[in-house]
Order: C-alpha cells, then structure tokens, then sequence
C-alpha cells in the first residue's frame, strides 16, 4: 500500500475536524447486523428462534442496516427484546411474502406530481427532499420508494421543478418536507430550499417530518437552528418518536431547541407489536415529550408495507390500547389513533 502523503494526510484529518459533529457521528454509523448484536452482547438466535447471521444479513441486503451508536448507546445490553433494537435490527421475518403488504402501501407513484413531489391531499404538497435518512426503521413506509425516479436530476434542478409546480398551484398553502429525512440534509442546502419555498406568496405553512433528532440529536446544532429562520410562513416539524427510551437527556435537550425555533412541535407514533403495544408505555411516552414541549398528535397504525409484517397490531388490540391511554392521560397528551388509507382525503381515525 502506497503511504499517503503529509498534506494529504493533514487534508484529510483538517476535513474531519471541519466536518460537523453529526454528520462525523453518521459517518461512523453501525451497518453490519452483526456488529450491533455484538455491541450489545448478543447473538442471532437469542433475537428469535431459527435466527441465524444468514438471515439477519439476507434482511439487511433488502434494506440496509444503519443506526447511529448514540442511539445504540441508549439500547439494554444484553435484552434480545429492547425495543429499540427491535425498530433498528433486521430479522428474517422481513424475508417472507405476506398477503396484503406490499412496496408501496400508500400508492405513492400515483400521486407523484412532478419527480420529487407527491401532491396526495387537498391544500397540500410533499416534497422528497432525500432519500437519506440518520436512521433505518424496518417499518418504514418508504422502504422500497422509487428515490432514483426522483434523483435522475441534480438536486437544484429537481427542487426548482418541485417549487416552480407550487408556485404555479394556488391551492397548496401548505408544504411538506419529507423524505428519507430533510434533516439528512446539510444546514445549508435545508436554507436553500426554504428560501425558495417562502417567496411563494400563498403557502402559508411549511411542515417538516423528521425523526433525526430523536436518533441523533447532536443534529439539532446553531446552524440548523439559523437555517429554520427564513421561513415567513408558520412552521410546525412533526418529530417521530415511538418509546420513552429513546428520549433520553440530549434527546430531550435537543427536541426544546428545536420547539424554539419553530410554530409548533408535533410527534406521530407508529404502534408497533412488542415495541410500544402497551399504554403504559404510550402513555410514559406522551409525558416525557411534553416535558420537551412536543405534543403528541398522531399514533399510527402500521403501513402495509413489504417486510414489515411482523410489526403489525391488530385494530381491535389497537382500539383497547388507545382507551386504556385516553382513560388515563388529559385529552392534550392523547395522539389521535389514525391510519393512512390510500385515496382518502386525509388521515382516518379508527373509532
């Protein structure tokens, strides 16, 4: 091997020092399965019988494992059941054809306006800002999206698409950035991107669904902060955090610096079987995010989605969770159960 030589050595080391502390920390994010059992003092088959390294990498080669190590940091050694394990690690599960799950349970591709934006309900606009995300959940809805028929241009290019196509639609007061996670992006391609947004005289709001700061709250830094600020529009970001475990004290520092600089901070929950199926939980869950001022807004029923199968709750088991917390928690920290279906005009609650 060729030995690199000093300036080159100094470049690289000058370039990590510059580089922001999140974007160092998912850099060295965990991305082998094995790995993150390891970490934890774990084998294959304690996670569940006939569990084997084969089959946690067939999982992984699906949809890729990546987890930041602060977030593994908050996980029991030790505990096959730790429930935040359980949302990060692949399992062979994930492998099998279920009837009814498919890739793309909310028929997204249909509602694809132009590449990088899904024009689904009345009033409202969703932008695919990036494919990236800190964090792979396996229940996510998006997991097997079409990012490339997005991406086939440069990035500027397909924002200025997306913006020239709200600009030119009266009717969309409210624009969404989704993804992936926006906040996958750097501080300033994230102001860019709003500046444009807010010289678009009738969007009145702009909304950002993240889960970044929950799984890696070093994110919320000075510069995102100040990249919040553009927007003349009222701004609400929708956090997605499923368990008290993972707001831990940085978490909950990070989550009050963003509530700061926005309108209004919400969270949605995915109920997931073995993770959050429990009021108890749930409502432990809902208490600590308003110590960080979030409010709880949604709780979801899990999205048909291939592979995640085995994350599901039945509606009649989701019906009694969610009596048992609004029996024991004021209305205002009670999310609204709610599923998405596709074609309806909005979310539907399950009564």
């Amino acid at each position: 091997m060729i030995a690199a030589e000093p300036h080159t050595r100094h470049t690289a080391a000058l370039s990590g020092l510059l580089q922001p502390a999140w974007q160092q920390e998912l850099a060295h994010a965990v991305r082998d399965p094995l790995e993150l059992l390891a970490l934890l003092g774990l084998t294959p088959g304690q996670i569940a019988p006939g569990e084997t390294a084969e089959s946690l990498q067939a999982a992984a080669a699906g949809f890729a494992l990546r987890v930041p190590r602060s977030y593994v940091a908050r996980m029991r050694p030790g505990d096959p059941a730790d429930p935040l394990l359980r949302q990060v690690l692949p399992v062979g599960a994930e492998t099998l054809t279920v009837p009814g799950f498919g890739p793309d349970p909310l028929q997204e591709g249909a509602a694809r306006a132009v590449p990088g934006l899904l024009h689904k309900y009345q009033g409202r606009a969703l932008l695919v800002t990036t494919g990236a995300c800190a964090v792979h959940c396996r229940y996510c809805f998006r997991r097997h999206y079409d990012y490339e028929a997005d991406h086939e241009t440069e990035a500027s290019r397909r924002w200025s698409t997306a913006i020239t196509h709200i600009a030119g639609d009266a009717s969309i007061e409210e624009v969404i950035l989704s993804g992936g996670d926006p906040l996958s992006l750097g501080n300033a391609r994230l102001a860019q991107l709003l500046l444009q947004i807010r010289d678009i005289p009738h969007v009145r709001r702009v909304r950002i669904h993240t889960r970044t700061p929950v799984v890696l709250p070093s994110r919320v830094d000075a510069g995102l902060i100040a990249a919040l600020q553009p927007v003349r529009a009222q701004m609400a970001i929708v956090i997605h955090a499923n368990h008290p475990a993972e707001l831990d004290d940085p978490t909950l520092a990070a989550l009050r610096q963003l509530g700061a600089a926005c309108t209004a901070l919400l969270n949605q929950s995915v109920l997931l079987a073995g993770i959050n199926d429990d009021a108890q939980v749930l409502g432990m869950l809902s208490q600590r995010l308003f110590e960080a001022g979030v409010l709880p807004y949604y709780l979801h029923q899990l999205d048909a989605v291939a592979g995640a199968a085995h994350h599901g709750v039945d509606d009649a088991r989701a019906r009694q969770i969610h009596a048992q917390l609004a029996a024991s928690l004021p209305g205002y920290l009670v999310p609204r159960l709610v599923r998405e279906i596709p074609g309806a005009p909005g979310k539907t609650p399950i009564l």
